[in-house]
């Protein structure tokens, strides 16, 4: 075919050559480029960072798969070794130290313990402070070593010590505002035993009997004012191989006052109908009657 007949066929069929497209470059160029760079390389410094500071961490802090330093996870609880402070209200079922080692708890100010109940009320409170030591609580009690025995308890109405003996060591003894029940009060083997009220009475009851005895020395009751001796259903008894009553009053003649025997040395005695005892001059009679004028001024 030849030239003319290839154009004059193209023209008939109206055919049209395509037109070129306009070519696009694909991918990153330029200065966007270089921000990707620059990010990549900030992400993997992060990274580095990130990764030196978590070994830091762990390596300063001491982990470990049973815990953290001085802090290890048991399955009973947590165990710490050394000091620890706690900055804020630490709740706790059991606390103990290891065997051989003593368990210290520390603060600048004071140091409480509390006890609560179901509903969150407080049922008990221990407090340590610079000053005293304060317990609240509705029963204190102090036990023997094993638990077996109560030693010591003490509630709002009553304290009760039921040890063998209370030992009270004070210069000054024991002061007891109200009155005090037990059946023994006894001293030292080499000391003496004083009971003394400086401003009111001394009462000393017991239903069965009162017996106040000095096995291997005296016993002396003295009074700055009248000692009343008083039985309301027995007698008084004073059985002593001498019994001595010093500074008895003498009584005086009836008749006549100012001849009363000066150079006497066996006297009797005499009882008043008030009671009150007094002295006359032993003769081969009674002189009690004689010397009874002492009677009418007690």
């Amino acid at each position: 075919i030849t030239q003319e007949q290839f154009i004059l066929a193209s023209q008939s069929l109206h055919l049209q050559r395509p037109g070129c497209d306009a070519v696009y470059p694909v991918g990153l160029y330029g200065w966007r480029k270089r921000c990707l760079y620059f990010f990549l390389l900030l992400l993997l410094v992060t990274m580095i960072v990130n990764l030196a500071l978590t070994v830091w961490i762990i390596k300063v802090m001491n982990f470990s798969v049973e815990g953290m330093g001085s802090l290890q996870l048991k399955q009973d609880g947590i165990r710490l070794e050394g000091i620890s402070e706690f900055l804020l209200p630490l709740y706790v079922n059991e606390i103990q130290s290891r065997r051989d080692s003593l368990l210290v708890l520390g603060s600048e100010k004071n140091v409480t313990l509390n006890a609560r109940n179901d509903h969150g009320q407080l049922t008990g409170q221990l407090t340590v402070g610079p000053e005293a030591v304060e317990a609240q609580c509705q029963r204190l009690q102090l036990r023997s070593q094993d638990g077996s025995r109560l030693l010591f308890t003490a509630n709002e109405e009553e304290v009760i010590m039921t040890t063998e003996k209370f030992t009270v060591t004070g210069l000054e003894g024991a002061v007891f505002g109200h009155s005090v029940e037990t059946p023994l009060i006894q001293a030292k083997a080499s000391e003496d035993l004083k009971l003394e009220s400086p401003t009111r009475t001394l009462t000393m009851e017991a239903p069965r009997g009162v017996e106040v005895s000095a096995a291997k020395g005296p016993l002396k009751v003295s009074s700055r004012k009248d000692l009343q001796l008083e039985s309301t259903e027995g007698e008084i008894l004073l059985d002593a191989q001498t019994i001595q009553l010093g500074r008895l009053p003498l009584g005086v003649y009836t008749e006549s006052p100012n001849q009363a025997s000066r150079e006497q040395a066996v006297y009797e005695v005499c009882v008043c109908p008030s009671g009150k005892i007094y002295l006359a001059p032993a003769e081969t009679s009674s002189t009690c009657q004689a010397m009874s004028n002492i009677c009418l001024w007690s």
